[in-house]
């Protein structure tokens, strides 16, 4: 990823604008962005620090949430430096080949972070509907082999959006409304035929991600059926509260990815400003939220927190 085979023509630097139409308040604007970083990168480093020092945490379920962690910080540390340099500095300039980096980071967390939470929905399964073999079936080095194979899938199949742009001819006109490298954003920049890039960015949300939520569906199918055949009310609202956070997480993420997509792509109607703000939130609020949802509703995670917290 250190260097792209770039076009020979075209401008060598793209300029990133911002929030277009709302130019003048860039340093208000500012401050929710800091705000909500400076939250998730405090919350998940917290979750971090906690899952390492304690050694009762070092299970499957906890591996997982810290691979989520490190998703949220790598996610919103990909934007927003960038975007406050923007807006406190006027800083906008990006090489092409930056540009081009920013943008695999940014897709292949994405499709990283889903495959962790399709590896959280099987955990669950697991947990529910086969309790006593949970301990043979999901070690912690069966985790970190689920973790090598969904980076390995995620650079399998992000790599080729930069390498597709890298061979583009970009116009003269070197402004993207936006924040940050946005795939598409990029390539209508291109003065030439930008349907394989299209399409094969459209395959890669529809088919990696859409095929990551039907393996997340099935599996709380199964749960669901699981859940439904316990006669105790006592276990049966015990099983659904250790589904509790990972639905939270998985609708928050998924709400805010689609609006965001739909938007972008299919909402010409819809003013500028609105899709770069939805775009970032989508990068903002999930990292923010995640370890306050796993800190609330994971009970054992959540008294360790509390142990380190009033410790300091």
């Amino acid at each position: 990823m250190a260097s792209f085979n770039l076009s020979p023509s075209g401008p060598s630097t793209f300029i990133l604008a911002g929030i277009s139409g709302l130019e003048a308040i860039h340093i208000w604007i500012s401050i929710p962005f800091s705000v909500f970083y400076i939250i998730g990168l405090l919350g998940n480093v917290m979750v971090l620090f906690v899952v390492g020092k304690e050694q009762t945490l070092h299970k499957p379920m906890y591996l997982l949430i810290c691979m989520l962690a490190l998703t949220d910080i790598a996610t919103s540390t990909s934007v927003v430096p960038k975007a406050l340099c923007i807006f406190w500095f006027n800083l906008k300039g990006i090489t092409v080949g930056g540009c081009l980096t920013q943008m695999f980071f940014l897709h292949a967390v994405s499709v990283m972070q889903s495959a962790i939470l399709v590896a959280m929905a099987f955990d669950r399964y697991i947990a529910i509907c086969n309790p006593l073999r949970y301990d043979t079936i999901l070690t912690n080095t069966r985790i970190a082999q689920l973790g090598l194979l969904g980076l390995i899938r995620t650079v399998l199949f992000v790599l080729p959006l930069p390498l597709l742009l890298s061979r583009q001819p970009f116009c003269a006109d070197n402004i993207i409304h936006h924040t940050y490298c946005e795939h598409m954003a990029v390539a209508k920049m291109s003065c030439g035929d930008i349907t394989v890039n299209r399409t094969y960015g459209l395959v890669v949300t529809f088919v990696v991600l859409g095929l990551d939520l039907l393996l997340v569906a099935f599996s709380y199918s199964l749960i669901t059926r699981a859940v439904l055949r316990i006669s105790s009310k006592k276990a049966h609202q015990k099983a659904l509260n250790t589904c509790t956070a990972h639905i939270c997480v998985m609708l928050m993420s998924c709400t805010f990815f689609l609006f965001s997509t739909v938007t972008h792509r299919f909402g010409q109607g819809i003013a500028p400003h609105v899709h770069i703000i939805l775009a970032n939130l989508h990068f903002l609020i999930p990292p923010m939220l995640n370890p306050i949802i796993y800190g609330v509703k994971t009970k054992e995670l959540r008294d360790k927190v509390s142990k380190y917290t009033c410790r300091r």
